[in-house]
Formats: structure tokens, sequence, C-alpha cells
């Protein structure tokens, strides 16, 4: 059976440890499990032949408990954990959120706000001159100097204000392993300044030792957000491992220099780090806190692909894992699978199949392999590029081989879809399986608008794609004899999404017969070209001014209009709609999103329609459609799911004959 690492003396003591190598720090609570950054980065040093301790979580008030189980003898690696600490922290309207998925007993307020910056500050605090590398999404998102929502400035580079040596970017296993090697050689590690996915800190930009690239320095996008713009692009461009340079920018004095991105791990280097022995559960420390809620999601759910082409302009993962894919293989999923088949609760069914987007197997296109990714253009959207390789095969036989084992009920995805890849896709195969086999009762997919020139700021695909995507959908669960939804993933608030752009979508969800149950307000997170739009009111694509909503209230009318049903949003909508002239959209019309409120009247010379006398009940309201009613799903009432509803039977009634 796989053991913890050690988190105390005491384990070390068991083990007969009276030094180790690495402290390995990290913002979440310790789960060992290969979806968990901080896991993977452990094991993996483990395997390299190092001892290594996990410190998750420390009290960053007291000193003391960084200094818990000694001082490491070759560094500390850190991280803020799987999510970057200040979204983890706070909404997208600022405030603290009541719950911390990744904490024990789903409890706020166990790591600091900038968990990094507070974590590596009491690292040196205690340690001194240790060599200190902190990873993880929040060090790689942070890299360059970056516009931070929470503050409404432009911060330094995380590795400025954290005193740390080394920023390892991305993924991290080969710097990671590289760094470790490195000082286990006794190099001092300020000369480790040659390894990709890294960046580091250097009095002269000619200390990169790759071509490289100078971005405007802290100082110039700090005062001017077209040189913010500027640098937000070359920071995207450069970010892949074939064709990507070094990225230089000054920071006062010192010269922040980010090495070219690392190669992704290969098929074989993926199974490997994917099946190190982690005991695939949160420390038993845990138990009587209540666990740790993020393991439920996971447990029984395996990812089989890393990065993602599809570069939606708001999502992280292009800064982050990158948009170049690779795969783990069919043997390795298959004994991932065959594991889970021996946990005490596998009930038979796999949650997820997936990844950052789970129908993705291969590169996007053969070019890739030698060329790297297109500097100026998306493989998917606005359409899709005629070189795109949209083949399902392998993952469909990979879905098949997993359904074929003993013991499984059931394979679900839950991972996003990439619709608009699917719809490449001509045979259909995927497609008609996916319904058939893998949807547990609703696909949720992220069309997330239905104006186009929003969806271009977005980087996704037009609407029409969804539209055509959704239709089908509907015929091959009416031909498969499913009772399965399509739930839509929508934003409101984009950067280039006005107040009519947000009347439009309600009209759109109105004529779809659909009103979402949550909305997602568009989150500036750190680095992505979304948050660069958001800050500088700039396209960094073309450097064309965008609109930005930014007023609390109006982007409190754009998420109404998404809700437009509740009462409780009526004023906001009422407002928005005499905002943008479309007062239209008030009466009785079936187009219509209000009825007229008591003692009002719709504007004379509109078209209104009243509901026919002969529609209406006892009651005087009117009757509503039994066959083909569309109800939403109702917090409130947990009982009536979204779908279509059935005629209630009448008491008593006698079945009708036929009169055949």
């Amino acid at each position: 059976m796989n053991a913890f690492l050690p988190v105390s003396k005491e384990d070390m003591l068991d083990r007969d440890w009276y030094w180790y190598d690495f402290l390995v720090i990290t913002g979440d609570a310790y789960v060992d499990h290969p979806t968990f950054g901080p896991a993977i980065i452990s094991r993996l040093l483990e395997k390299e032949g190092y001892r290594v301790a996990v410190l998750a979580q420390p009290d960053w008030r007291d000193p003391s408990s960084f200094t818990a189980l000694g001082r490491p003898r070759l560094g500390v690696m850190l991280s803020a954990g799987n999510l970057d600490s200040m979204v983890a922290h706070y909404t997208v309207a600022k405030r603290r959120r009541q719950d911390d998925a990744y904490s024990p007993g789903n409890r706020p307020g166990l790591r600091p706000d900038r968990a990094t910056i507070v974590y590596a500050n009491r690292v040196r605090e205690v340690f001194g001159d240790i060599p200190l590398i902190i990873g993880g999404l929040e060090a790689s998102l942070r890299r360059y100097a970056h516009y931070d929502y929470w503050e409404d400035k432009v911060r330094r580079s995380v590795l400025v204000d954290s005193q740390a040596d080394l920023l390892v970017y991305g993924m991290g296993e080969r710097a990671t392993k590289e760094i470790a090697a490195k000082l286990a050689a006794k190099v001092p590690v300020g000369e480790i300044t040659d390894v990709k996915g890294t960046c580091f800190l250097a009095d002269r930009p000619d200390a990169c030792r790759y071509p490289s690239v100078e971005v405007p320095s802290y100082e110039e996008v700090s005062s001017d957000k077209k040189a913010y713009a500027l640098a937000n692009k070359v920071e995207y461009e450069e970010h892949d491992p074939i064709r990507g340079r070094a990225i230089v920018q000054r920071h006062e004095r010192r010269w922040v220099i980010a090495n070219p991105p690392a190669m992704p791990l290969d098929t074989a280097e993926l199974d490997e780090v994917a099946e190190l022995p982690y005991v695939r559960e949160p420390h038993p420390m845990y138990d009587e806190m209540g666990g740790v809620p993020a393991i439920e999601e996971v447990r029984f759910s395996v990812a089989h692909n890393r990065g993602c082409f599809g570069a939606c302009n708001f999502c992280s993962l292009a800064f982050h894992q990158g948009r170049m894919l690779t795969s783990r293989s069919h043997e390795s999923v298959i004994r991932e699978v065959k594991l889970l088949t021996q946990h005490p609760g596998f009930k038979g069914y796999i949650h997820d199949v997936g990844g950052p987007t789970a129908n993705f197997r291969h590169l996007s296109c053969a070019q890739q392999k030698e060329h790297g990714l297109c500097k100026n253009r998306a493989c998917l959207a606005p359409k899709s590029c005629p070189n795109l390789d949209a083949d399902h095969t392998d993952y469909l036989k990979l879905l098949r081989e997993l359904r074929a084992i003993p013991g499984i009920k059931k394979i679900f995805i839950r991972s996003g879809i990439r619709f608009d890849y699917m719809m490449q896709d001509k045979s259909g195969e995927f497609f008609a399986e996916l319904v058939k086999y893998h949807i547990s009762g609703q696909l949720k997919v992220a069309p997330e608008h239905c104006v186009n020139s929003v969806l271009d700021y977005m980087g996704k695909p037009h609407i029409e794609v969804y539209e055509k995507f959704r239709d089908k959908y509907q015929r091959l669960n009416q031909k498969y004899g499913k009772e399965q939804y399509l739930v839509p993933y929508l934003m409101s608030s984009h950067p280039g999404c006005t107040l009519e752009d947000a009347v439009q979508l309600a009209e759109w969800l109105n004529k779809g017969g659909r009103q979402p149950e949550q909305v997602q307000d568009f989150y500036p997170t750190p680095g992505t070209l979304s948050t660069c739009m958001y800050y500088t009111g700039i396209d960094p694509r073309t450097m064309k001014e965008v609109y930005v909503p930014t007023d609390p209230h109006e982007k409190a009318m754009q998420r109404a209009l998404m809700q437009w049903k509740r009462p409780e949003k009526r004023p906001l909508v009422l407002e928005a709609l005499r905002r943008t002239g479309r007062e239209d959209l008030i009466g009785y019309g079936k187009e219509c999103l209000l009825r007229p409120g008591p003692g009002q009247r719709p504007p004379e010379g509109k078209d209104y329609h009243k509901p026919q006398e002969k529609n209406k009940g006892k009651s005087g309201k009117p009757k509503l459609k039994q066959a083909g009613l569309r109800v939403e799903h109702n917090a409130s009432n947990p009982k009536r799911k979204a779908g279509w509803a059935k005629p209630k039977p009448k008491k008593n009634a006698k079945p009708k004959r036929d009169k055949r």
C-alpha cells in the first residue's frame, strides 16, 4: 500500500530520516492525487531519489510553523495551490468566499491572500538564503508585470515580490527535475539560469542565454496602457515550446528573464507522472475536520491529456499549460481505471475521462511538430483552420476499451467538450457514442454568448456553430430514445459586450425557451488576453480600442438580463430595456421579456399581444400548454428538473380506447 510523504518530524523518524532534501509547501490541503500539482512535484522528486517532506497550509502568521520539519538540505519548492489564492478567496464582485474546497472541512481562511508572496517571505525569514523555487498556477500567471483585478493596478512580477531564486512556469516537471539535479550537484542556485520553463532575476538583460525579445518595463506598463497591451501580445506570441523566444522585462534596476517554455512531456513521460505511487486520497489528518471536498470531483476521474489549442481569450490554460496537446497511452489510462475499480468506494462509475478539453487527443495539425502553433491565429475561432485535424478516432477507441473493463457500469465525460471541434469531425461517430454512452443526464458546453462580435473578443466560434451542434444533439437524443439535456455556459460583461449585446443574448435565450440558473460574470484573472482588454480597453491582438463594461451597475444589468424571469431582477431588466430603447420587449407577446407592471400600459404604437380569453382558466390566469412546456430547474424545488414537462394524468382518468 502506498504511503503519504512525511508531514511531521514524527513521520520522518518513522522512516529513520534525520535529514531530508526538499520541503514542498502548498497552499492547499495535502491531497496525494495526480490532479494536485504539489503532489505531482513531490512524488516526482521522490522518484528521482530525493527525500521529500510536505508542509500543507502552514500558519503564515507564525514563523515557527515553517520550521516544524527542520531545514531541508537542498531547497524549498513552494506553490499557492491549484488555484490563484485571490481567485480562491474572492468572487468577481470582490466579496470574500465563504468556503474553500481545497481546505479541510471546506473552511475558508486557511491560506493567506497572495499566498506565494507571503509563504516565500516567511521562508526567507526563517531559512535565510536557502534555494527557494516558486511554481504553480499563481506564480505561472503572475511571472511578468501584470494587472491585478483586486487592487486595480499593475503589480510587479511575483518573482520580485517573493524574493525567490527561481520561478517555474507551466506544468513544471521537466524544470523541477533539472533544477533538483543541479542543486544536488552543488551548483549555486544563482547560476541556474539556463533551465527552460523558468524565470530568474538578473542585473543585466544580456544574462539571458537564449534568443530573446524585450517587452516594455514594469514602469512603462504601469503608466501606459498601450505599452501594457504590447507586452501582453508578445508574452502570448512567444509562449510556444518550439518557436518561442525568451522574454526580458525590466523591473526598476533589475530584469526578469523568462526562458523559453519547456517542451511538454511526451506520452511515455506523461504516463510515468500519472502513475507515480499516489495514495489518491487526502491525508488522514483531515478526517476529523471533514475531509477535503475537492477530492470528490476527481477521486474517480482520469485525466488523459494536457494542453488546449482551444485558446479562449479569458482562459488561463493557454498561458499555463500551453496550446500544444499531449496525451497518455491507452495502456496507462486503462491501468488507472482498473486501479479505481479496486477502490472500496467505487460503484462502477468513472466520473470523467478528460482534461482541459476532454475531446482533444492529438495536435491540432501536423505542422505543429516542426513549427509550433501559429503566432497570429487560433485553431478553432472565429472559424476552424483548414489544416485542423478534427479526428476523434483515438479517443473513441480509448472510451470503448474503458467501457469493456469488468466492473465498469458507465464512463462519463464531464470535462469541457469543444463542440466546434466535434462539428468538424465529418464521421459523426464520436458524437453518436457520446450521446449513447457518456452523458450523465446533462451535457455542459460553453457557447458563452450569442453575439458574434462579442464571441470574437472571447476567442470563441460564432453562434451558428453552437446552434447546429444543439440541433444535432437533439436529433441524436431522439434517435436513441434518450432524455438528456444541454446546459450552455454563458458569460456576461466580457470586454466588447455592450448593454445592447446583453439584450440580444436575453432575446436569444428567450427564443430558445431557457433561462440559465447560474450566470458567470467575466472574471479578470492575471495574464489573460481578456484581462488585458479589461484593463487597457485595447485588444492586444489588433491594438484597437474595445468597449469594456466596468461600471458595477451596468454589469449587474447585463447579468440580470440573462435571468429576466426572476422577480428580483425585474427593476434591473426594466432599466436595461429602457436604456437601450428596447421597450418593445415589454408586453404580452412571446418575444417579450417582461410583462407591463400594475397600472402600466405598453407604449402606444407598439403591437403587443394580450392573452386570449379562451386560454384563460377559471382563475382568470392564462393556461399553460401541457405538451412541450419548457420547465427550468428551480433551486427552491430540487424535484423539478430542466427539460420538457410531461402532462400530469387526471385523477381516475380512463384510458382512451383505440377507435380503430
